[in-house]
């Protein structure tokens, strides 16, 4: 973007050639990329960061170049002399969408003579790039490159005889012809601005060819608006339609220079093309935009900036910013103007007195104070550690955050259900990802069955990942979990044929976990889940600390999920199982004296648990039993109904002496004897 500088000397007085002012601009932080020359002028060739989309108006411009020089800069006249009649008379506005139309503000001219306009003011519109058209028309660009305030303007009497200006949403395929004589098809989320029925204009992009300014026009109604940015941007991309006013607000326009742009644009109407501006403005401005206030504190921004600069002068440089400064006991509070919408927090302040302070004046100070230790926290380390384990036996995944609300429902979970109250996403993508994750569960089945639909029939996944609860805060609860799901077949081999991933496989590697994290008396105690089978469900306890559940998922889930077989699944919370970790050296001495192995079948009441039997073996009192598996589970005949036979191998050794006949024998009499005393137990 190129500014001349006889045209910013229009609002400024400086001294400086271009050079001085483009070198002086560029270390201020307002990148000037070179500077041409042009006639009996120069121009500044701006690159302009995102944030400093105001410095596209000369006026803008001129007030950097104000602060830098410590001059005042020369606003243009808005004068208006205004007819006795009422602009309500000729025009209203109704804003159907608020949230994209934030202000509307509307005039009119008439008895408007269109011509070319002056030679002073089709110059500086060239230099600018832009080509004159007529005198109204290169008025509104005119103000808009001193303003950064688009403008448009409509012939009055191409309205169809409306007085209504309404701001609405364009409808699905609605056509409309632009200012290029191409004919658009509009979508829904594009905004117009129209007659009260039909398009007029594509608001912030180009206006439209049925109200075009042509020379006939004697009535004139000049438009000056704010729209969304991001929505300006979408429908300049989507319709491959870029100009002036639409990098201007899709950049970003402060609503407060509405009013000024376009009284501006009347005055230089009415001096230009004779035209009498009927009295008062049609200005639709639901929230109205404030002011920032921001606290500023002098010992923060040397602290920052590694200087030593004054109160007072930071004052100073607050003021020629012409920002509003005002003392208080913590420091200063500073007034940001609404044109500066880059300033938001204090470290934008500390930003801008460094610009005017010099950036080249800033010393180059290494940073100071205690060196702290770097490395991971014990939370950290555990879960490298839990990784670690899990990745012998499993894959990793990463699942978004983000599911489906409509999961839930897959996952049988009730309407009561703690999961269900999730955190919604203000601004979602799209209604998959529209709430927060409570549990890793939807994300597990949802790998499980795109992997099963891929002919992927070997699956042991695990995740460690948050799952977030909604608290009265600031921020919600998130909780670190582990969750794992296996389905399928292990892979087949010359050794087996297909063997089945299920429940007890999971259970086993949960088991090598919790050992291999060294939590001690773990148990599994029957359970129920929403979204596991019944019967086939446990959960995982430590003393009186529930870790987690572990289950075989419900057929009925399984079926939800697109999933044929069964799939078995665990979700452990990871800070229970670092608290209930004890990691010790524990050394035992390998024994040189054999071991005894003896086999016990007994016949038991089908609801005892393999857990209430193996508390009672290994409360064996002589001390040699090592280790207990059960390696046989049978029911029918011969065993009566409502009963089960249970056999287990047990392992005598001591670590003194070889074990005789007689010991061994003891102990394993001593075992079935509380094994019938305490469940009824028969040797089978």
């Amino acid at each position: 973007m190129g500014v001349s500088i006889n045209q910013l000397k229009k609002y400024i007085d400086f001294d400086w050639t271009a050079e001085e002012l483009a070198h002086r601009l560029t270390m201020a932080g307002i990148a000037i990329e070179g500077v041409t020359a042009a006639d009996d002028d120069k121009l500044l060739e701006l690159d302009l960061t995102p944030n400093r989309a105001d410095c596209m108006g000369w006026i803008n411009l001129a007030r950097e170049v104000a602060a830098l020089a410590g001059t005042e800069i020369k606003t243009p006249p808005a004068f208006i002399v205004e007819n006795d009649e009422a602009v309500e008379d000729y025009v209203s506005v109704e804003i159907a969408d608020q949230n994209l139309c934030k202000r509307y503000a509307a005039r009119i001219v008439k008895n408007v003579q269109i011509k070319e306009s002056p030679q002073w003011m089709q110059t500086a519109l060239m230099k600018a790039g832009i080509r004159p058209i007529n005198n109204v028309v290169d008025v509104t660009n005119y103000v808009m490159l001193e303003t950064n305030q688009p403008l448009h303007a409509f012939d009055y009497d191409l309205l169809g005889g409306s007085k209504k200006v309404l701001v609405r949403k364009a409808h699905r395929g609605e056509p409309f012809t632009t200012l290029d004589s191409i004919e658009r098809e509009l979508d829904e989320e594009m905004l117009v601005i129209t007659n009260g029925e039909n398009p007029i204009a594509l608001a912030g992009v180009m206006g439209g060819e049925n109200t075009e300014i042509n020379e006939e026009t004697k009535v004139v109604l000049l438009e000056s608006a704010n729209f969304l940015a991001a929505n300006i941007r979408k429908t300049s991309k989507k319709l491959g339609l870029r100009s002036d006013s639409s990098s201007r607000f899709e950049k970003g326009v402060d609503p407060n220079g509405v009013i000024y742009a376009l009284d501006r644009a009347a005055s230089l109407i009415h001096d230009l093309a004779g035209g009498e501006v009927v009295k008062g403005i049609c200005d639709e401005y639901p929230q109205l935009v404030e002011p920032l206030s921001i606290l500023l504190r002098p010992e923060k921004v040397n602290q920052l900036l590694g200087t030593s600069i004054s109160a007072e002068e930071i004052r100073t440089f607050m003021d020629k910013l012409r920002f509003t400064v005002t003392d208080t006991e913590e420091g200063m509070l500073v007034q940001v103007p609404t044109y500066r919408p880059d300033i938001t927090i204090e470290a934008d302040l500390i930003e801008e007195a460094a610009r005017l302070y010099g950036y080249d004046k800033i010393p180059a100070v290494l940073p100071s104070g205690a060196i702290q230790p770097g490395g991971l926290n014990a939370l950290q380390q555990f879960r490298v550690r839990i990784q670690d384990i899990l990745a012998r036996s499993l894959n990793e995944v990463i699942n978004y955050s983000f599911i489906n609300p409509a999961l839930f429902d897959l996952l049988r979970l009730s309407s009561e259900d703690q999961a269900r109250n999730c955190i919604k996403v203000a601004n979602p993508l799209s209604e998959e990802q529209s709430v927060m994750r409570t549990t890793l569960l939807p994300g597990m089945m949802r790998t499980i069955s795109d992997n099963l639909a891929r002919k992927n029939e070997t699956l042991a996944f695990f995740e460690i990942g948050s799952v977030f609860h909604p608290e009265k805060k600031p921020l919600p609860q998130e909780i670190l979990k582990i969750g794992a799901a296996v389905a399928g077949n292990f892979e087949e081999n010359w050794l087996k044929n297909k063997v089945p991933m299920d429940y007890f496989y999971l259970k086993g590697l949960t088991e090598d976990l919790l050992n291999t994290l060294e939590i001690r008396e773990f148990t599994f105690k029957a359970a129920q889940h929403p979204s596991c089978h019944p019967g086939r469900t446990a959960a995982v306890w430590s003393g009186n600390k529930e870790i987690g559940i572990i289950g075989e998922i419900h057929p009925l889930v399984c079926e939800n999920f697109d999933i044929k077989g069964r799939v078995t699944a665990f979700e452990f919370d990871v800070a229970t199982l670092l608290e209930l970790s004890q990691p010790t050296k524990m050394r035992r001495e390998i024994t040189r004296y054999p071991g005894v192995k003896r086999d016990i079948a007994v016949v038991l009441p089908q609801e005892v648990t393999f857990l209430e039997v193996d508390n009672i073996i290994k409360s064996d009192s002589s001390g040699l039993l090592q280790e207990v598996n059960v390696f046989d589970v049978y029911t029918g005949d011969p065993v009566p109904e409502g009963y089960k036979s249970m056999a287990f191998r047990l392992l005598f050794r001591s670590g003194s002496k070889t074990l005789t006949e007689n010991e061994v024998s003891a102990a394993v009499e001593e075992i079935l004897q509380k094994l019938k005393n305490q469940l009824g137990a028969l040797l089978r």
